[in-house]
């Protein structure tokens, strides 16, 4: 160890526990499977109800320690989402998509995670999405029903290793804004490379030409977003240069018609 370095010197900045729900053959295993730095350092681990992962994100330059519980998703189970639910700082509520009774049981976890868990943030997460040729939820349905239901939406494969670790910093994001921790680190905040391609994508096209480009609907609508206030931002720039130069056009003005005054005599 390096002199001078606190041996009890957290590797972490921020420690975060998300509770995964879904029936119990949607995946949610595959999900934790590919992670990395999977501590079984629980003393759950190993137990046929609920398995526990740990891993490390990072966001904006900050190191976020994930705590990850996976209940069956048994009804037996039930007990588990009680007691687990509670010091949770997100939800994610899994489904297969290429099984729509697994979407259609989102509604009764959606329920039980309200009733034990209510106004922690949540996002949808629609997996195997490798095996979409099999696919029996549409997703303009799944993300129309994580629209309503103030959720974010994810499609994700655990064979190709997509969009899984982007779901867990989205949601790292949304449980730290949450509880007023942003803040703390939005000074040494870092772009990410998704926000970097966006703002390169946005200074080529306008905002009525994402929708046609070949892109994921989910990463349309941050260019979008990202695409509007942009605008914003560019229109308010573009309005105080023009007061700019209104005014120095006004002091041009002013002094032509003060030196005219001056040079002329009365005869």
């Amino acid at each position: 160890m390096p002199a001078g370095v606190n041996a009890n010197q957290k590797s972490y900045d921020y420690l975060l526990k998300f509770l995964l729900v879904g029936d119990s053959d949607v995946g949610k295993q595959e999900i934790l499977s590919g992670l990395e730095d999977g501590s079984q350092d629980s003393p759950f681990a190993g137990a046929s109800d609920v398995a526990y992962k740990t891993t490390t994100i990072l966001l904006d330059g900050k190191r976020i320690k994930l705590q990850l519980w996976d209940t069956s998703g048994q009804g037996r189970f039930s007990t588990i989402i009680r007691s687990y639910s509670r010091g949770a700082q997100g939800i994610i509520l899994v489904y297969d998509i290429t099984n729509k009774w697994s979407f259609d049981g989102i509604d009764r976890w959606l329920l039980e995670v309200e009733e034990h868990a209510p106004g922690v943030p949540k996002i949808l997460i629609g997996n195997r999405l490798h095996l979409a040729f099999k696919r029996q939820v549409n997703e303009l349905t799944a993300e129309t029903y994580a629209f309503k239901n103030n959720m974010v939406f994810f499609e994700v494969s655990p064979l190709c290793n997509y969009n899984i670790r982007e779901s867990f910093v989205e949601l790292s994001r949304m449980a730290l804004q949450r509880n007023g921790m942003e803040r703390l680190w939005r000074s040494n905040k870092v772009l990410t490379l998704q926000e970097l391609c966006c703002r390169t994508i946005v200074t080529r096209t306008t905002v009525y030409s994402i929708e046609q480009l070949p892109l994921p609907q989910a990463l349309k609508s941050c260019l979008k977003s990202y695409s509007m206030t942009s605008y914003k931002t560019r229109a308010q720039h573009s309005a105080l240069q023009k007061e700019k130069i209104a005014r120095k056009s006004h002091q041009q003005c002013d002094h032509i018609n003060l030196q005219c005054r001056k040079s002329c005599t009365v005869s």
